[in-house]
């Protein structure tokens, strides 16, 4: 085998590792629309989320179980990531749609809280943000989202069980096909 035959077929077989790479990402970070497949975890992930609590961004600490009961969209995200700033004003308009049935948006800014306010400020945002720091996402991780990437989204039921969650852009037809009948 000549010196450019290995080169090629070297070249060949990254391309199809690649590939297969994204194939598999897809694959792992679609929506799951049955989390209980996954067990305990899921579970473990809403008490965690519940038993955190973080700064507003005024500075005050809050407890996420203060919005225990009610059907929760609780949206990781970041004033730099493009796909969260792309879904906040659909979440803006479903808060204010159906606020009064019992549904409740939290955002978690992973970011600087002086930008989050101005990006909340700027954009109107009229559900609780909390901010928090990397360590943030450990509270996304226990909940699912392995690859540590943003915007995630969790839905948790009255009962305090996640029945779903998304990485990545959630249409605001998608979530409300995941909130809805928890209403």
């Amino acid at each position: 085998m000549t010196k450019l035959q290995q080169v090629l077929l070297y070249c060949g077989v990254a391309v199809l590792a690649v590939i297969a790479g994204l194939l598999l990402r897809g694959q792992l970070t679609r929506d799951n629309p049955q989390p209980e497949a996954v067990g305990g975890v899921i579970s473990e992930g809403a008490e965690a989320i519940f038993a955190a609590s973080l700064p507003d961004l005024e500075g005050r600490s809050q407890s996420i179980s203060q919005w225990r009961g009610n059907v929760l969209v609780v949206n990781f995200w970041a004033s730099w990531c493009e796909p969260c700033r792309a879904e906040i004003p659909e979440f803006i308009e479903l808060q204010q749609k159906f606020g009064d049935k019992g549904l409740v948006f939290i955002g978690i800014a992973v970011d600087q809280k002086e930008k989050a306010a101005a990006f909340s400020k700027e954009i109107g945002i009229n559900y609780p943000v909390l901010v928090g720091d990397l360590n943030a996402m450990t509270l996304a991780g226990a909940a699912g989202n392995r690859q540590g990437a943003l915007p995630f989204t969790v839905v948790i039921d009255r009962s305090g069980k996640i029945t779903g969650t998304k990485l990545g852009r959630l249409s605001q037809s998608k979530l409300e096909s995941m909130f809805k009948p928890l209403l």
